[in-house]
């Protein structure tokens, strides 16, 4: 969009040789700076005079040490009024110093970039004879989705906003920072800056552009919705957004994160910094959903190198020793040589489990079998304490974690069933095994692959987390990951077998876990150390960078939509809207319980007069108690004989 119709007295194009300073903000929980904010500042150093750096929050050493080589200045300074604050904060602490600049641009670390060329951007907007511009804009809209009152003003998105000389030596630029108002939360900085602060300017004279308008793209927000468009028409930054966004919001809107990821590569940008930031920030469920880091793998090998083969261990726990076959044939789809470690509870299935390997020869293979002390916590103790070694060890390139498993508790079918989704999904064929460990040579950020989440047979979807949250989440502020938590259910191993580079993993053993950690009765139950650790690894593996990938056949994926089909279907006939408004319904309604009056009545309140909720949650108990008493009094025989 273009607001040329505005008098400005002294409009201009930027002048040959003349300069520009940047100012860019950055937040990290850490307290670090993730590769790709360095690499955004290198780049950008070939079209700034000067990089002032605002760090809102804590800095690192290390971060530090990041930032000195791409910055001129850096200022560390309390997180309050999210980057807006951090701008003001720039510009009080420059001062008069501006005055020597020809141009500003204000941004932060929102975006990847760059995609395409920096330089070619400036050069284009170099030329409009503005007062200020935009990267991208947002259209007007007749009611302000934010308030549902009033207008939403067509305005530059604040992530990126070049200013130039005649505007920011105006009283009207000094009193705008001078007065800017508090931010508390994002909306305040969306309502109280972003979209009023194209407006106001604009009515004071000033004119602008958006480099990338709305108006050319089919949706009112391009960055969020048609990122490979604005890619294409060589816009040099994609946003984080789409990357993280309420995935139910983009399946509404047909946002495929995958096509962004292809065009982002497509056009050189190195993915391992986009990935690892994505990783170490974003809720993994939410990740794997928004850029669709699901893989089906074909069964005939297009795409494993043998030129550059991996070092790998097989970990295999085996209680059952009758299904040592069975874990051979699959270790065996693995290409070339590996070393297999099996772990077992006592001397005596070890000896089964030898014998049976014994028959079965294979060139390249080692094999290590460990009794263990205990056969408390199974497979998780067996790995993190028996196997501990391996997982620190730089002796692997990957390790696969398997376990002879039955799940004898839920029956045949869905005991069968589970054991066929994990091992057919992680190593069906050689073909399909050498295409999976093809995914660890195209991406060294890869950390994890594991098969979908199971849910046939399991009621896992709505409540993967079960009772394990809290113990889950204290647990990461042992050993320090700050991984966002997925608020649902944990995108993890259900079935604890996975493929994974070991140093991906070892967190999880930061602590020297011990065989008593698991003892006792509750040890492997919802709740329990083993059920909480066997949600841990994207988790642990995000806080240093890897990302996860789920992994299927074609086969299985089949079998799982159709059953997601049917069900979601059913689950979605009595809810009114689209899918993003049907999420957000139950999610407002909360638990619906047995469907009885006290249910329907707090879930009525929670959607209609949340303010009444909590007072309705403080009187059940009360009207419980009461019914309780009248009953009491009612029936006083049955009361002393019961």
């Amino acid at each position: 969009m273009t607001n040329l119709s505005a008098e400005s007295t002294s409009r201009a194009r930027f002048p040959e040789g003349g300069k520009r300073i940047i100012i860019y903000v950055v937040f990290d929980r850490r307290g670090g700076v993730d590769r790709y904010i360095v690499h955004a500042l290198e780049a950008l150093r070939d079209n700034a005079d000067h990089i002032f750096v605002v760090v809102n929050g804590s800095l690192s050493e290390e971060g530090r040490s990041s930032l000195e080589p791409v910055a001129d200045t850096i200022l560390v300074r309390e997180n309050v009024g999210f980057d807006i604050w951090g701008y003001k904060a720039a510009l009080d602490a420059l001062g008069a110093d501006l005055e020597q600049y020809d141009e500003v641009l204000l941004t932060n670390d929102t975006w990847y970039g760059p995609v395409r060329s920096f330089r070619d951007l400036f050069d284009r907007m170099d030329a409009e004879a503005v007062d200020f511009w935009g990267l991208t804009d947002h259209q007007m809209e007749k009611v302000n989705p934010f308030t549902n009152v009033g207008t939403l003003p067509a305005h530059i998105q604040s992530y990126w906003t070049v200013v130039r000389r005649n505007m920011f030596q105006s009283d009207e630029w000094k009193t705008y920072w001078r007065d800017l108002p508090p931010m508390e939360g994002y909306l305040d900085a969306v309502l109280k800056h972003e979209t009023i602060f194209t407006e106001r300017f604009a009515n004071a004279g000033f004119a602008w552009v958006s480099a990338f308008p709305e108006s050319s793209y089919p949706t009112k927000n391009p960055t969020l919705f048609n990122s490979e468009m604005l890619i294409e028409d060589g816009c040099p930054v994609v946003k984080r957004r789409p990357m993280f966004h309420f995935p139910p919001l983009l399946d509404r809107n047909a946002v495929i994160g995958r096509w962004t990821l292809e065009a982002v590569e497509r056009h050189g940008y190195p993915m391992p910094l986009m990935l690892e930031n994505l990783a170490k920030n974003v809720a993994p469920r939410d990740l794997n959903a928004d850029a669709n880091l699901l893989e089906v793998l074909p069964e005939v090998d297009v795409s494993y190198d043998p030129t550059r083969p991996l070092r790998i261990v097989v970990v295999a726990h085996i209680f059952y020793d009758e299904m040592t076959d069975e874990i051979l044939d699959r270790a065996d789809t693995l290409p070339g040589a590996y070393d297999l470690v099996v772990t077992t509870p006592d001397s005596e299935k070890a000896e089964a489990i030898a014998d049976i390997i014994g028959r079965r020869p294979r060139e390249g293979r080692h094999v290590d079998i460990r009794v263990l002390e205990s056969n408390d916590g199974r497979d998780q103790s067996a790995f993190l304490v028996a196997c501990r070694d391996i997982i620190l060890s730089d002796s692997y390139d990957l390790l696969v974690k398997l376990h002879s498993k039955k799940t004898v508790q839920d029956g045949f079918n869905i005991g069968r069933h589970f054991k066929t989704q994990q091992f057919t999904n992680l190593l069906n064929s050689e073909g399909y095994t050498a295409n999976l460990l093809a995914l660890f040579q195209k991406e060294p950020g890869l950390g994890l692959v594991y098969p979908p989440t199971i849910h046939i047979g399991y009621p896992t979807m709505g409540r993967g987390w079960w009772s394990n949250k809290p113990g889950f989440a204290a647990l990461c502020d042992r050993l320090g990951i700050r991984v966002p938590l997925d608020d649902i259910s944990p995108l993890a191993p259900y079935g604890s077998m996975y493929i994974a580079r070991p140093e991906a993993l070892r967190l999880m053993v930061a602590n020297e876990w011990t065989f008593q950690d698991f003892a006792g009765p509750d040890a492997y139950r919802d709740g329990g150390l083993a059920h909480i650790l066997e949600r841990m690894p994207s988790y642990a593996a995000g806080e240093l960078g890897f990302h996860t990938r789920t992994v299927s056949t074609a086969e299985y994926m089949s079998i799982s939509h159709t059953a997601f089909d049917f069900n979601l279907d059913h689950i979605a006939m009595t809810i009114p809207g689209w899918i993003d408004e049907q999420v957000l319904l139950i999610r407002r309604a909360g638990f619906m319980g047995e469907g009885r009056l006290k249910n329907i009545a707090r879930m009525y309140l929670a959607v209609n007069r949340p303010e009444l909720a909590p007072k309705l949650e403080r009187l059940i108990p009360k009207v419980a108690r009461a019914r309780h008493l009248f009953w009491k009094a009612r029936h006083p025989r049955t009361w002393r004989r019961g």
